[in-house]
């Protein structure tokens, strides 16, 4: 794996002081006029400057061939300013090709990737770039982030891949650790990536010089199944990890840094060093299947130092679900999000309108029962309309004309529904999945649909009111134009209490999500508490401690929503307030009187 060589700043100087000057002195430069600046002062035969090597110009210059460094110079030079917009840097990881216990109709077979992933996905590449090692994983995209101009210090981590419930408890452990070894690698300018890179040649089967399968599943077919395919291309892999981890535990074996083995002790040290690193964990996301929620995972996953499962839904009709293959029924679906709520994480759930045995009538019926029942009501969600792959076995069910993808107008009339009932407390985090159009065979290929659908809303005088819609991003906002309004709904486990500040417009500039539980607490720990379950402000993500004048993040909303809550709580009649923080977070709510549990923190009221 090469690592990019560095621009010598001192051979390109004067071009790059030119370019940098000019957007100094020029604050209102425009995009297109940045572009014509790079032509003008181009690095030679190898055309022009990138942002990042204008950013790391930037950062070598200040203060010496340019005056004292500016932070608003780096947010002009900074590529895709988007992907911070809302107030954290998302770093997303993935697991490695692993068995999984379902057998879904709609998943793609793609041995190369755990269950449901593409190898052309971009998230799926940089993953099999870096071995699905976690450690380089998330080093190498914070070292993007900081390169294109990126804020690194809060970082909300994404674990993705299959079933992260069925994979062994020690690779869990194992793969979080890492990831917060390289964030403190990353904050104090260690890299070991050198090191890692170098075990993972000599012994893993993930390294990409040794990955050379060509095995493909079709769907048409299907002789042979995901998880036989996977356990025999990877046998080897799957052995050495098995039998290193055994040796370990038993103390016959010193580690490398991919030995996928790390006890519970080393990452709570890890979850210690974090709490002050220069780069934190402000969420941390799984991915599960609702079948594989217990009340002993929920509290395991905790322990991990997750604050958010992503859970597929799917679908909430159980002739849909059989149909499918899915695996579970609905009753499943409904205990896992109560004990997930109970335990005070986000609920992050995936449904998949255009699925085998469903309609476009009968998806929006789904949809509205999704928000209707309190069983469900999630906090937030990614719609996926189900995508023809080859390697699928809806294959066949296209192949007898059974199913078929919905045409264009079927599929903006669903979703455009489907946006009109989301409530204001959920967040539609993605609308069609990033599949590549080269790998779907037959319907939708617009990756920008979301954007279709909020034309079609804005052509009728509406917009979504979900979260997203509403963020207020890179608005300059003053406390004076926001307030305080609360949505209360209620829930299998519970009353929530939705709190948001707001503008004249509803645009949202932070939030507050409060539980008032009913009932036996999950774990003792939580007896007699209300919970904080998320706490965000919008804007533009900023460095820990920095501050710019009108933006949300540094107006000190998060301190009014918590004390807001903590009056709610105590008005109901809790003796504690608890909140389900993030490691990087718990800090940030020992200032505000919470004292440190076992999983939790927790405020005497």
């Amino acid at each position: 794996m090469g690592y990019r060589t560095q621009l010598d700043l001192d051979h390109h100087r004067q071009p790059l002081l030119a370019i940098l000057t000019a957007v100094i002195t020029q604050p209102e430069l425009t995009r297109a006029q940045l572009d014509t600046l790079l032509r003008r002062h181009p690095k030679g035969r190898d055309g022009t400057y990138s942002r990042d090597e204008l950013i790391s110009a930037y950062r070598a210059f200040a203060g010496a061939d340019l005056p004292p460094f500016d932070a608003t110079v780096i947010e002009r030079l900074r590529r895709k300013p988007v992907r911070t917009s809302s107030g954290v840097t998302p770093v997303t990881v993935l697991t490695k090709p692993f068995p999984c216990p379902g057998e879904c109709i709609f998943c793609p077979n793609d041995v190369r990737m755990p269950k449901s992933y593409l190898s052309d996905e971009p998230g799926a590449q940089r993953a099999e770039q870096n071995s699905f090692d976690p450690y380089l994983q998330t080093y190498t995209r914070l070292l993007s982030y900081r390169n294109t101009g990126h804020p690194t210090d809060k970082i909300e981590v994404i674990v993705l891949g299959g079933t992260w419930s069925f994979y062994p408890e020690t690779y869990q452990i194992w793969f979080i650790k890492r990831i917060f070894d390289a964030l403190h690698d990353f904050g104090n300018d260690l890299d070991r990536r050198a090191e890692v890179e170098a075990a993972l040649r000599e012994m893993s089967q993930l390294h990409p010089e040794r990955n050379v399968t060509s095995v493909m599943i079709d769907g048409r077919r299907l002789d042979e199944r995901y998880n036989t395919v996977v356990q025999f291309v990877y046998r080897d892999e799957m052995s050495r990890s098995r039998e290193l981890a055994q040796a370990i535990a038993r103390g016959q074996r010193d580690r490398s840094p991919v030995d996928e083995y790390a006890a519970w002790n080393e990452l709570e040290a890890a979850h210690r060093e974090n709490e002050t690193a220069a780069c934190r964990c402000v969420g941390l996301v799984i991915e599960t299947r609702p079948d594989h929620i217990s009340e002993e995972e929920v509290l395991r996953v905790r322990r991990l130092g997750c604050t958010k499962v992503q859970i597929g839904f799917q679908s909430l009709n159980d002739t849909v679900l059989r149909l499918n293959k899915r695996g579970h029924t609905v009753a499943a679906t409904r205990r896992a999000v109560k004990l997930l709520r109970q335990a005070g994480f986000k609920i992050h759930a995936h449904w998949m309108p255009n699925l085998y045995g469903s309609s476009p009538e009968a998806d929006i019926d789904d949809y509205r029962l999704m928000f209707a029942d309190p069983d469900f009501r999630p906090d937030e969600l990614k719609l996926y309309p189900c995508s023809l792959i080859e390697s699928a076995e809806l294959m066949q069910r296209y192949d007898d004309g059974s199913w078929r993808p919905y045409t264009y107008d079927e599929l903006l009339h669903v979703l455009v529904e489907c946006f009109r009932l989301t409530p204001e407390y959920c967040r539609l985090t993605r609308v069609v999945r990033d599949i590549p159009s080269t790998d779907i065979v037959v319907g939708n290929q617009m990756t920008n649909f979301r954007q279709v659908v909020e034309n079609a809303l804005a052509a009728s005088g509406e917009r979504s009111p979900d979260i997203r819609a509403r963020e207020v991003r890179f608005r300059q906002v003053e406390a004076v134009e926001l307030r305080l309004d609360e949505q209360w709904y209620a829930s299998s486990s519970s009353d929530e209490v939705f709190l948001q500040y707001i503008t004249p417009e509803r645009d949202i500039a932070g939030f507050l999500r409060l539980s008032l539980p009913a009932g036996a607490p999950i774990t003792p720990e939580l007896a007699g508490a209300a919970m904080i379950r998320e706490v965000h402000v919008y804007g533009q993500s900023l460095e820990l401690g920095e501050s710019a004048p009108g933006r949300a993040q540094h107006l000190g909303l998060g301190r009014q929503l918590i004390e807001r809550a903590a009056a709610i709580a105590r008005e109901r009649g809790y003796q504690r307030l608890a909140v389900i923080s993030a490691i990087g977070t718990r800090d940030y709510y020992r200032k505000r009187g919470f004292t440190d549990g076992e999983l939790y923190q927790l405020r005497t009221l």
